[in-house]
């Protein structure tokens, strides 16, 4: 039974992934930060107490800021594979935390390569980059083109790309830097955009909420399914040498483009809800991503199954059973959750 370790595990990419591995038999070990509140609901129903013989997931408490802590438990869980997806993840974010982004986003990277590193295990390694790197960069983007970062995350990302590098030729370690483009789901985060337009969008039909405030609408991106892209992280683990992959659909869509059309399945017209508030614009702005994966699909094999049109569906779907059970217990007396992020 192979072993994975995984960074990050309880988020998105984390959550599916764990459902991929634990389908081909692996046995998962998670690395999760303490917290007064369980925030693990993304992988809640995949958990089998750890007293059951049949259990194949196991849950560390760690942090990406503790190097010692790190060494420690690869000593001890000896995995074939980790996975790196850990990070503090969210762009606008990074501009009002640069230095916190940048140790664990930047840092943690290479404080996780040191402990393979330090403990001699041949795990296979695969670092989480990001298509934010590319930044001001024209697209369409690949492996060959240069990087120009326009925030904090993606300069911390850029280090992180580049020290997975550099491991993986000074100690000849099997490390892959998978470049994703913007991946979503119905599992995104509730602050990232595709996920507050659709949960937004579901609470405005059921008259939940009145309006949904977003920064540029123009701003282009090129989405896919989290879902698919967690098996194109698999792959590259899978090859007989290590190598960087772009992974993306080959299609870009504004922000204006999503809104509208999750809106528009709602039956609204999303310019009677939507407004522009400049707390949400950034500094500096990446204008368009959109990736050329065509490496991924020649060496990997690997392609989109999710278009665009069927994740807007997914989401609103899942969000739109959020909101009707938020419905049913506003409408029972008790109050709704109003927060706008």
């Amino acid at each position: 039974m192979k072993k994975a370790f995984i960074t990050g595990i309880t988020g998105q990419d984390g959550s599916y992934l764990t459902e991929f591995l634990l389908n081909r038999g692996y046995e998962i070990h998670g690395l999760i930060r303490r917290a007064s509140t369980f925030n693990t609901e993304r992988i809640d129903h995949l958990y089998t107490d750890f007293h059951d013989p049949k259990a194949r997931m196991y849950l560390h408490y760690g942090d990406l800021s503790v190097s010692g802590q790190l060494t420690d438990l690869l000593y001890q869980i000896k995995p074939d594979e980790i996975y790196h997806l850990g990070a503090q993840s969210h762009v606008r974010v990074s501009f009002d935390m640069p230095e916190f982004t940048g140790d664990i986003t930047g840092m943690g990277t290479l404080r996780l390569l040191e402990a393979i590193r330090k403990t001699g295990i041949k795990a296979k390694f695969y670092q989480a980059s990001s298509s934010e790197m590319f930044g001001a960069a024209p697209p369409p983007q690949n492996e060959n083109t240069p990087f120009q970062p326009q925030s904090p995350y993606a300069a911390a990302k850029v280090f992180a790309y580049y020290i997975s590098k550099n491991y993986r030729e000074a100690y000849r370690m099997f490390v892959c830097n998978g470049i994703l483009f913007n991946h979503e789901s119905p599992r995104r985060g509730e602050t990232f955009v595709t996920r507050k337009i659709t949960r937004a969008a579901t609470r405005i039909k059921l008259g939940l909420q009145e309006k949904l405030y977003l920064g540029n609408l123009d701003a282009k991106r090129d989405w896919g399914f989290a879902g698919d892209y967690v098996e194109a992280m698999w792959l590259m683990l899978q090859q007989d040498d290590p190598d960087d992959y772009v992974v993306a659909t080959g299609e870009t869509h504004s922000v204006r483009e999503f809104a509208e059309e999750v809106f528009r399945r709602l039956g609204l017209d999303y310019r009677e809800h939507v407004e522009t508030d400049p707390k949400y614009f950034r500094p500096t702005e990446v204008d368009v991503l959109l990736g050329d994966c065509s490496k991924a699909r020649n060496k990997l094999g690997w392609k989109p199954k999710v278009g665009f049109d069927r994740l807007i569906d997914m989401m609103i779907e899942a969000d739109m059973e959020r909101a009707q059970k938020e419905k049913i217990l506003c409408d029972a007396g008790h109050k709704g959750n109003n927060r706008i992020a």
